[in-house]
């Protein structure tokens, strides 16, 4: 029988090597991280389409940015730091394709000024994969199954005299 200390010595020991081949393969640190999730939140607070969503529900930046250095720790170099679900944050908010693109163009735009074209390649992968994800669920929690090549986009309202 093994020993439940056993197993997660072993577990933190494999992780601790997944995370180090990650660092040698992609040149990816703490400070890259930092460069880029303090550029990247930058853009996106003036950026005209995502800016107000992120505006209308982040107070401090401060700890928002905190957290998604973590989670991009935990996502580029597999170091488990972050421990959020970031899936069910998303969900209730009024995105879609449109702002998922625009996501990921300021993502990709700050991953390649700021790191060395492996590290924006690692970075950008996951990105890519991280808003899939996320629209795929923010499509199925508005009721809407997208097929493969489609797209989520929130249906527009109808114009009323009364709205405007």
């Amino acid at each position: 029988m093994v020993h439940p200390a056993q197993t997660e010595v072993e577990h933190r020991a494999r992780r601790d090597a997944a995370t180090a081949r990650l660092r040698a393969e992609t040149g990816i640190d703490e400070a890259m991280i930092n460069a880029l999730v303090e550029g990247f939140y930058g853009r996106v607070r003036g950026d005209a389409l995502i800016g107000p969503i992120f505006a209308a529900r982040v107070e401090d930046w401060g700890p928002h940015l905190h957290q998604m250095k973590l989670f991009w720790s935990s996502v580029a170099l597999s170091t488990g730091v972050y421990q959020g679900r970031p899936m069910p944050k998303h969900l209730p908010l009024p995105i879609d394709a449109r702002h998922f693109d625009r996501w990921l163009e300021l993502f990709r735009e700050t991953a390649r000024d700021l790191c060395p074209p492996v590290a924006a390649a690692h970075f950008i992968e996951r990105a890519e994969r991280i808003a899939q994800s996320l629209e795929l669920g923010v499509a199925s929690t508005n009721g809407v199954i997208v097929g493969p090549g489609e797209r989520y986009v929130m249906p527009a309202q109808a114009w009323t005299p009364e709205g405007g």
